[in-house]
C-alpha cells in the first residue's frame, strides 16, 4: 500500500551525515513507490515557540513563518522520519524549535509511524539513547503513534563520513520495508 512519507531533515549541513542518511531513506522508500517529501528544515523559517497561549485558548498560532505548510504536511503524512544530528548528546536547536512549534495542533498528529535518524561522532548507540527519548517525548504526547525503527549514524564527525558505513545501507533498507 502506497504510503505518504514525509522527512524532516534538521541537518544545519546540507549533505550533512544525518542528512545524507535521509536521502538513503527516502531513495530506499521511493524503491518501493511511496510519495516521499524531504523538508530540509535550514530551508524553513520557523521561529521559536514564544508561549503566548494562543493555540491554548483555541486560536492559531500568529507567528507568521514556515510552520504552518510543516504542520499540515505532518498531519497529512502516513509515516514521519525525524532526523537530527547529535550534539552534546541531544537533537539540534532547529528539530527541537519544530516539535515545540506543533504545540498548535500536535493533536491532529494521529496514528502516524515515525522513524528517527541520528548521526554523531562519538561510537556508541546506547549513547544516543538520550537523544531517541527525546523524540519519544514528543511522540508520547501524540495519538497512537507507532515507533518502526531507529537508524543510528555514529562515529562520524566530518561531513560525509556516515557514507559507505552499515547506517547508510539501514537507513535504504528501512526506508524500503515501510
Amino acid at each position: 500500500m502506497k504510503k505518504k512519507v514525509l522527512i524532516l531533515s534538521s541537518s544545519p549541513r546540507r549533505n550533512g551525515n544525518s542528512d545524507l542518511l535521509c536521502d538513503r531513506f527516502l531513495e530506499g522508500a521511493k524503491s518501493s513507490g511511496h510519495d516521499v517529501e524531504k523538508i530540509f528544515l535550514k530551508d524553513k523559517n520557523i521561529n521559536y515557540c514564544t508561549g503566548c497561549g494562543s493555540c491554548s485558548m483555541g486560536k492559531s498560532c500568529p507567528q507568521k513563518d514556515d510552520m504552518p505548510e510543516i504542520l499540515e504536511k505532518m498531519i497529512a503524512a502516513d509515516v514521519i522520519v525525524m532526523a537530527t544530528p547529535v550534539y552534546f548528546y541531544t537533537m539540534c536547536g532547529q528539530m527541537k524549535t519544530l516539535i515545540d512549534r506543533t504545540c498548535a495542533r500536535y493533536q491532529e498528529i494521529k496514528d502516524k509511524d515515525f522513524y528517527f535518524i541520528v548521526a554523531a561522532a562519538i561510537d556508541s548507540k546506547p549513547a544516543m539513547e538520550r537523544t531517541i527519548n527525546e523524540f519519544r517525548g514528543f511522540t508520547a504526547c501524540l495519538d497512537g503513534p507507532k515507533e518502526k525503527g531507529v537508524v543510528y549514524g555514529i562515529g562520524a564527525w566530518k561531513v560525509g563520513e556516515i557514507k559507505g558505513t552499515p547506517a547508510m545501507d539501514e537507513a535504504y533498507k528501512m526506508g524500503q520495508e515501510i
